[in-house]
């Protein structure tokens, strides 16, 4: 199992109900494959450094998951298909990356 993190831009001219149906369509293909979510953020509509099919800005979400390698051409191709996602990045994480994100995840926690 490797460990990912996934960064996806929603269009911003969808609802709430149709981001939260997404993004659940999304968590629920990692798990539905064997992989296990660490993480889900919502980093919210943000602007956009440059605009992206005429728009300018876009809902943020981020998952981090550990899953068996071959589920991820699977995954990405569901991003691909899927008209509402404007850009999408998964990286696998090495060592030095996972605990990084853990530290960022506990500095969030305190936060709230």
């Amino acid at each position: 199992m490797n460990h990912y993190e996934t960064v996806f831009i929603l269009n911003p001219v969808l609802s709430d109900t149709q981001i939260e149906e997404t993004v659940k369509k999304f968590e629920d293909f990692l798990i539905n494959n064997g992989a296990k979510m660490v993480s889900k953020e919502n980093w919210g509509l943000k602007k956009l450094a440059y605009a992206i099919q005429h728009k300018k800005s876009g809902f943020y979400h981020l998952f981090e998951f550990t899953a068996p390698g071959e589920v991820i051409s699977g995954y990405e191709l569901e991003f691909r298909r899927d008209e509402r996602v404007m850009r999408y990045l998964t990286v696998k994480l090495d060592k030095h990356a996972i605990s990084w994100a853990e530290r960022r995840r506990t500095k969030l926690k305190t936060k709230a």
